[in-house]
């Protein structure tokens, strides 16, 4: 289904389009989607949005007074429209809304210009794309009418029903929630009109907690009936290296977990070596040129975890094509970097190679090899049975931990994964080397085989950075910030944490490690951990390319490529690469010496464009801020839902212990109360304002407590206190507490 936001989207990646161009780009056949075609250009026209020229073909406007945005709604009912590149957001009153929702892309024109400290103003005139087509919802009846009242308080429109849907009208007792789908969005005096499609009863019933969380993160199920199409490999040269050991670390325990590369060493003369990075050879057998398989990566551009198992946002039959089987000869693209006796890169090259996996290493594996007293002895049952591969094993490591060496030394920050106790939950807090999105890494753990593979990837994903932007070619990626310095604003607040030997900078500011080893407390450092990573926004993915304004010089750029079975952003850069290797252009015309444009350095021998214009274009047609803004709208989703599944997951534990008392940290405060972290458990609840009845509390924001005004007596970030678990809130991922 088309949406105003792809009919802008279509006119602004041409000069003009005729109406049946337009509705042949659009995919639109049927004369009810023409009439709502229709219903839209006629729209579009009237706000100015797009023109009609004299041979009939629409265009975007150009210089127009419309600004590209997202609504953003809180609880209270203030809404914001949120602007591209740290502008400036712009405040919307709720009559100015035009029923736009929550997350909704719309079209703003501003009314008043921001002054002194005021927001400025504006008026949504247009509603370029919706992102709820399902609410999760309670239903009600009000004033004799059915209606869906969305449990996402931002949300501020309710939904008409048909009278058949009174049968699952809430009721507490069952906490029987409803996904709803809309058949027409409230506009102008007509109310919402939608159906019930599903019904949760969510009490006791942990069963239904993946739906839920995934309905209310606005993901749906992937459709594996909708194949991806996938290309005919053609017989190409390769080098063949399935004489060789390759190693597949793995610590994710589910089966259908996402593909991860191998790793292979060789060792030279002079203590140099060869390491290689081999990834599985999708960009090769997915046609990314159809435009059928794109709008089916748009239903999901990531891979997650559902618990015991994970949804792939690839289909089954390309992963059991392009996945890594053991002892069997695999297709893989490859990366082939030389290091020095020191483990310093010195030259890379790419390739297409042919593999074998000669064995599967497990975190119990790195486990036995880092606990043994001696290399020269092996005690070990689980390290017998590998002994013909441990002198690699060996070396792999130590390359990894000097790989994660340099990287601290540029100035990425470590930081610990937060701790789990709960078991359903052991998936989601396993290492995933192919996320950046953090800005940070987490320390090298023998218990985690990932995290030794993180920092190899790391390397070879900074690698094509690194070449692609040298050839001047478009890449997806991330800028790695610098976490370097913590405003003393921030040390005041958790000043309870650390010791008082402060030396600040003469900027007033600490850096990050200072501040944490600052911190005596094993207990207390983790906490404080994870109260300062709180303050860091995720990376988006951002286009890389020769004309962004991108300093490579000041900033550290990744441009993730080695796991393409995880999420599109990788598949993109790995089919960039293959296109190089098999498309990308040797040697100017009539020169017989072909240069090898895959190996390091090259670029300083070539001055002729890579790629021809067909290729080009199939690039082009990826790499594009529409794809990139998916990627980021899609990553948003799947990060709210892993955080929202970890938080029901505590939820369920402390229901089955209201009423216990346990000891906890104040984690922050706030004018309605603080949040304490219950250690033991390693679940967080809210001590309200309105159960500490033995004074009147005041909030003083610059000193982050709350103080009694007549005992004095006084919470803040820090102090360890006494709580009892009084009462939980499914719907709302809440854990409420009191004071014993």
């Amino acid at each position: 289904m088309f949406t105003t936001s792809s009919i802008i989207d279509n006119l602004k990646q041409t000069e003009g389009l005729e109406y049946k161009k337009l509705c042949k780009s659009l995919k639109i056949t049927k004369k009810s989607d023409k009439d709502k075609l229709n219903i839209a250009l006629n729209a579009l026209e009237k706000l100015e949005i797009i023109n009609k020229n004299a041979e009939n073909e629409y265009t975007c406007t150009k210089d127009g007074n419309h600004i590209v945005a997202k609504i953003r709604c809180s609880s209270k009912g203030y809404c914001f429209a949120v602007r591209e590149k740290n502008k400036e957001d712009i405040y919307i009153k709720e009559n100015l809304l035009n029923y736009a929702w929550n997350g909704d892309k719309v079209l703003v024109r501003i009314l008043k210009e921001s002054y002194r400290r005021r927001s400025p103003e504006g008026i949504v005139d247009c509603i370029l794309e919706r992102s709820n087509q399902i609410l999760l919802s309670k239903v009600e009846m009000v004033n004799n009418d059915l209606y869906a009242i969305p449990i996402d308080d931002r949300i501020l429109s309710k939904i008409k029903l048909p009278k058949k849907d009174s049968i699952y009208i809430y009721k507490p007792e069952n906490k029987n929630i409803v996904q709803v789908e809309i058949d027409r969005f409230p506009i102008g005096q007509d109310e919402g009109l939608g159906h019930v499609i599903q019904e949760l009863q969510l009490n006791n019933n942990e069963k239904l907690d993946i739906d839920f969380v995934l309905s209310k993160s606005n993901i749906g199920k992937i459709d594996n009936k909708k194949l991806i199409e996938s290309k005919k490999v053609e017989k190409r040269e390769r080098i063949d290296l399935t004489d060789k050991n390759s190693y597949l670390f793995k610590s994710w325990n589910s089966e259908n977990s996402p593909i991860l590369p191998m790793i292979q060493i060789e060792r030279l003369k002079n203590k140099s070596t060869k390491l290689w990075i081999h990834t599985n050879n999708l960009a090769e057998r997915v046609d990314l040129e159809s435009r059928n398989s794109l709008e089916i990566f748009f239903n999901g551009f990531e891979s997650l975890p559902l618990l015991n198992n994970w949804q792939n946002y690839l289909d089954e039959a390309i992963r059991n094509t392009t996945e890594f089987k053991f002892a069997e000869k695999n297709e893989a693209i490859s990366l082939c970097m030389h290091l020095n006796s020191n483990n310093e890169i010195t030259k890379w090259s790419f390739h297409l190679t042919k593999v074998r996996c000669s064995l599967i290493v497990g975190s119990d594996h790195i486990d036995a090899l880092l606990s043994r007293k001696s290399k020269t002895r092996i005690t070990s049952r689980l390290l017998k049975p590998l002994k013909e591969y441990i002198e690699d094993l060996d070396k792999i490591i130590e390359i990894s931990t000097s790989f994660r060496k340099r990287h601290l030394l540029e100035g990425i920050v470590e930081i610990p994964a937060p701790l789990n106790k709960i078991e359903s939950l052991k998936e989601l807090f396993i290492h995933n080397p192919a996320k950046y999105s953090k800005g940070y890494f987490e320390p090298l753990r023998k218990e985690d085989c990932q995290t030794y593979l993180a920092s190899i990837l790391n390397e070879g994903n900074e690698i094509w950075f690194k070449h692609s932007s040298h050839y001047g070619l478009k890449s997806a990626g991330y800028i790695l910030k610098d976490f370097d310095d913590i405003n003393t604003n921030e040390i005041i607040k958790y000043s309870e944490f650390i010791g008082n030997d402060i030396e600040l900078n003469e900027d007033g500011n600490l850096t990050y490690s200072q501040i944490i080893n600052l911190c005596d407390d094993d207990n207390k450092k983790r906490i404080l951990n994870k109260l300062l990573t709180n303050e860091f926004k995720e990376n988006e993915v951002i286009l890389i390319s020769k004309n962004s304004e991108n300093n490579e010089s000041e900033k550290l750029f990744i441009s993730p490529w080695t796991i393409p079975g995880y999420d599109f952003t990788n598949l993109m850069n790995q089919y960039c690469i293959f296109n190089m290797i098999i498309n990308g252009k040797k040697s100017k015309k009539n020169n017989i010496n072909e240069i090898n444009i895959m190996e390091s350095n090259s670029w300083e021998k070539v001055d002729w464009i890579i790629f021809n214009a067909s290729i080009t274009k199939n690039i082009d047609a990826l790499f594009n801020k529409f794809i990139i803004d998916k990627l980021n709208e899609n990553k948003n989703k799947v990060s709210q839902f892993k955080s929202n599944l970890i938080s029901i997951k505590k939820v369920r534990l402390a229901e089955k212990l209201i009423g216990n008392t346990y000891k906890g940290f104040i984690m922050s405060v706030q004018n309605y109360g603080f949040f304490v972290e219950i250690s033991e458990l390693n679940v967080e609840g809210l001590v309200h304002v309105s159960t500490l009845n033995n004074d009147w509390y005041e909030y003083r924001s610059r000193q982050n407590l709350l103080i009694g005004r007549k005992s004095k007596k006084s919470y803040k970030v820090g102090d360890e206190i006494e709580v009892k678990i009084i009462k939980v809130d499914i719907l709302k991922y809440q854990i409420d507490l009191e004071l014993t």
